[in-house]
């Protein structure tokens, strides 16, 4: 166990990095050898409405983004089909050599596509530049307990940790922290242009990106000189990016693509399960949705002229004790997505219905006189306005009716005037974190399949939110548990962290979603799993 002097020194260099978070989802399909997954070599288009914001792993951690990155970058460690547990990807072996020493062998003679070698100077590079440039829409605060790295070698990465016995490094390996990118083609200290990244070749995943057009058009072809531990790609791959998933969904039933993958609204899902030209596939999804609350400029929030910590916590109670989980996941997803009463998602170890137990009627229900108890208690007169957004492409095109729902939830009590807005994620995304939203729509993918994904993302003082929340108590149970060996002492310090985060509640999470696909009848190896990410490579056709 992890002592109290180095989990505080642990925090304070958290505290002081004021680097950043976000998010992810995606599936797998079982293995086999190329030549058993994928016969003819013929061309498969997959549809999606998600987004790119860039391919710089350094800058973006959505997924959109992390989607491409996991077809064209190599891994230090990653997850195989059909599993959450990671294993060496381009490395040969990856181990603990002392309780604050990660050392990771790579395989010889790597190479990216532009024929540049591939070395753990690059890997370094990767790692360095992550921290370095932490942009607030990147993924570095996952390498927050990363102090060094050291390469004695051509081979040899030895990454030096702040604090010992972390029991999620390997897993942040292959996260969107973990791609590794070549150091002759991106910048040390700025997030490089997708275009710089295209024409540099400056690929070593299953697939280089032959052709690509923002947002529209992403051509694959197969890497022939990948040595990854997942199988070879056969087939080219295109990605078409849709605007409107009404379209997405035409597409696929009349054949136009051949798989559907992210985001197909509860409505046309169903339709599609009639249809006898295509397929639809479902997984356990890690997915979750919440409201995030801002603690600057919520209402009562620390920068508005009424602050006031004790009301900007009623509001938050407050519309806990008033949304309806049960309505908005039969009425929008029917049945989809499924109610959330935890910060960890059910079927995590460590996961607790703690925000069942402590809002609403007790029971999963909504209560207006438990909301209107908690605002008279702290002298708060309603009806209070709360301003707040979504983004209507980024989650599916049920967004719109989740958040009328929720607004008529709220305003049906006679307690909030709710003003509603939209905004589409590209600029969501910038706008966020730039304090423009007292209240928002955030959706979590997660990074790896453990409890702390659900936690270091939110709760540390620096956070991916960037909601200006920090409970000092929270931050040093999260770095406690993350370092905890024993499973029993680690859950219980999971579990002690929710119930902590049900009472300042800085974002209310509220329904757990499946992974989904609509593939045509004549595509193989669509399987949707534990691994949370999706992978083109196994795809097979005719």
């Amino acid at each position: 166990m992890t002592s109290a002097s180095t989990i505080a020194r642990r925090a304070l260099v958290v505290a002081a990095g004021g680097v950043a978070f976000s998010l992810v989802l995606a599936g797998c399909s079982n293995g086999g050898s190329a030549e058993s997954t994928n016969g003819s070599g013929e061309t498969i288009i997959v549809g999606t409405t998600d987004k790119v914001t860039t391919l710089d792993p350094a800058g973006s951690y959505d997924n959109g983004s992390f989607a491409v990155m996991n077809q064209v970058f190599p891994f230090l460690m990653n997850t195989p089909y059909g599993s959450p547990d990671v294993e060496p990807d381009i490395a040969e072996s990856a181990e603990f050599t002392a309780p604050t020493e990660y050392t990771v062998k790579l395989k010889p003679g790597l190479k990216w596509a532009n024929g540049h070698d591939l070395t753990s100077s690059d890997v370094k590079f990767s790692f360095d530049r992550q921290l370095k440039i932490a942009d607030p829409n990147g993924p570095s605060s996952l390498l927050y307990n990363l102090d060094s790295v050291a390469t004695p070698d051509d081979t040899t990465v030895v990454f030096t940790l702040k604090s010992p016995d972390d029991q999620v490094f390997p897993q942040i390996l292959s996260s969107p922290a973990g791609p590794i990118v070549d150091e002759e083609v991106f910048s040390a200290d700025a997030v490089t242009p997708d275009t710089e990244i295209v024409d540099g070749d400056a690929f070593a995943g299953q697939y280089t990106i032959s052709s690509y057009d923002f947002n529209n058009l992403i051509s694959y072809e197969p890497y022939a000189d990948y040595q990854g531990l997942l199988d070879p790609a056969a087939s080219p791959i295109n990605v078409k990016y849709y605007a409107d998933s009404s379209n997405l969904k035409l597409d696929v039933q009349e054949g136009n693509i051949d798989v559907a993958f992210r985001s197909l609204s509860a409505t046309d899902v169903e339709d599609l399960q009639g249809n006898d030209k295509v397929k639809v596939y479902d997984g356990p999804g890690g997915e979750i949705r919440y409201i995030v609350f801002n603690f600057d400029t919520q209402p009562f929030g620390a920068t508005t002229p009424e602050a006031d910590p004790a009301k900007a916590l009623a509001v938050r109670q407050a519309v806990a004790d008033l949304i309806d989980r049960d309505e908005i996941a039969e009425q929008v997803y029917k049945g989809t997505y499924t109610p959330l009463y935890s910060f960890v998602p059910a079927g995590l170890t460590g996961s607790t219905e703690v925000l069942k137990e402590t809002y609403g009627d007790g029971n999963g229900g909504p209560s207006v006189d438990k909301a209107k108890q908690t605002l008279a208690a702290a002298g708060v007169t309603e009806p209070i306005t709360l301003n707040l957004q979504y983004s209507p492409d980024h989650y599916g095109p049920s967004s719109g009716d989740e958040y009328a729902l929720i607004k008529d939830q709220l305003e049906a009590s006679g307690l909030f005037t709710v003003n509603l807005q939209s905004t589409e994620w590209v600029q969501y995304a910038k706008d966020r974190t730039a304090d423009l939203y007292p209240a928002y729509q955030l959706g979590w993918f997660p990074d790896y399949s453990d409890a702390d994904n659900y936690l270091t993302p939110f709760f540390l003082t620096e956070n991916f939110l960037s909601n200006h929340y920090s409970n000092q108590q929270v931050n040093d149970l999260i770095l406690q548990q993350a370092s905890t060996p024993d499973a029993a002492e680690r859950t219980k310090l999971i579990e002690q962290i929710q119930q902590l985060e049900a009472g300042d509640l800085s974002t209310v999470p509220y329904l757990q979603g499946a992974q989904v696909a609509v593939a045509g009848t004549d595509i193989g190896g669509v399987t949707l799993d534990a691994s949370f990410k999706f992978r083109y490579a196994p795809l097979t056709k005719g």
